[in-house]
């Protein structure tokens, strides 16, 4: 196994130097550091971890607690749990993986084994029995989603309360005058999972103050159940004009369920999705859509991690602005919609 001591003696400088290079603990010569990160390329080296956690009492480790359970999307969480894995690579972190279902008794056992040196929990919900535990850790932690009541905690998410009204004032600007929410599948919304319910008020909120007749309900993620789903609601309301789709699991299964069901997209029904942009730009017709931008996410997770571990201040919340992109799935709302209503005193409940 090649050793510091090995990279010195290639490098000709002292071990002393070697360890300043790798911790940059102190400020090196830019052709001794470069000569010194030469060696350690050329001779292979690898910092002992069991060495380093000892001398820095850091294991260099950080947890991501992944919501592996129904009802999550798993590509769209695989890009939150890569962009975690790369930035915390560029902070000479690794990751260990752990599930949702372990609830606080997993983020017990894991801050007390001194395995990591902080936590990123995903799924956040908004009462969340992990949150109590979370205030008095002695581990530095990340939420990705708010609880009901962030205070003494870091979080950060896309402004999903936001996103929603972002895509009902998109459609009010084409004139659409009945709309629906076809949200996450119910057993995230029965999880009381935040992001779900803040898209949702946030729709509601912006339907009622551009008084468009509006409906928000989950929204299963096969084909028979969203077929089902969407007769039901154009049998309840024939004269729907546009639908605000928050799964992306389902996103496709819609589209192919329009036409099935008599309604072309855009001329019949425009179609706006809060899903990443990938998901948007492979459909059939391209989708207006709002970014989920889960890359962005999770490195600025990691980088509030990173700035707890180092003792510096961070804000207690983090919203990205939402993002929307017009593109093929939306047009003016059709002629034969019956134009302005009284303003709803408020978007129905969504059936569970």
């Amino acid at each position: 196994m090649v050793t510091i001591a090995d990279v010195a003696r290639h490098a000709g400088v002292a071990v002393s130097t070697v360890s300043y290079v790798l911790s940059g603990k102190r400020a090196i010569s830019a052709s001794t550091r470069e000569r010194v990160l030469a060696s350690v390329r050329t001779l292979g080296y690898h910092p002992n971890a069991g060495a380093r956690a000892l001398a820095s009492k850091r294991a260099n480790v950080i947890a991501l607690v992944l919501p592996l359970r129904s009802g999550m999307h798993l590509p769209v969480l695989m890009q939150f749990a890569t962009s975690v894995v790369t930035t915390a690579r560029q902070f000479d972190h690794d990751v260990l993986l752990m599930t949702a279902d372990e609830g606080p008794a997993g983020l017990r056992r894991i801050a007390a084994s001194a395995m990591v040196d902080g936590i990123v929990l995903m799924d956040v919900e908004m009462h969340d029995a992990r949150v109590p535990l979370l205030r008095d850790l002695e581990r530095p932690s990340v939420l990705i989603g708010f609880p009901a009541d962030p205070a003494g905690l870091t979080c950060v998410d896309l402004d999903f309360y936001r996103a929603g009204q972002a895509c009902v004032e998109h459609l009010a600007g084409l004139g659409h005058r009945r709309i629906a929410l076809l949200g996450a599948p119910a057993v995230v919304y029965d999880r009381d999972t935040g992001f779900a319910h803040r898209t949702r008020a946030g729709f509601a909120e912006a339907a009622a103050r551009h008084g468009i007749a509006a409906i928000a309900q989950p929204c299963e993620e096969n084909f028979d159940a969203v077929r089902r789903e969407l007769a039901g609601l154009l049998d309840r309301q024939p004269d729907l004009s546009a639908l605000v789709v928050h799964n992306e699991a389902a996103v496709g299964q819609v589209l192919a369920a329009l036409p099935v069901l008599g309604r072309r997209v855009p001329d019949d029904v425009s179609v706006v999705a809060i899903c990443p942009d990938e998901v948007a730009e492979r459909a059939r017709p391209a989708l207006t859509s709002v970014l989920i931008p889960a890359e962005e996410v999770g490195r600025q997770a990691v980088s509030l991690l990173m700035r707890k571990l180092e003792g510096e201040p961070v804000p207690e919340g983090t919203l990205l602005d939402p993002r929307l992109t017009v593109r093929a799935s939306t047009a003016p709302a059709p002629t034969s919609d019956p134009g302005p209503r009284p303003a709803p005193a408020g978007v129905t409940p969504a059936r569970r």
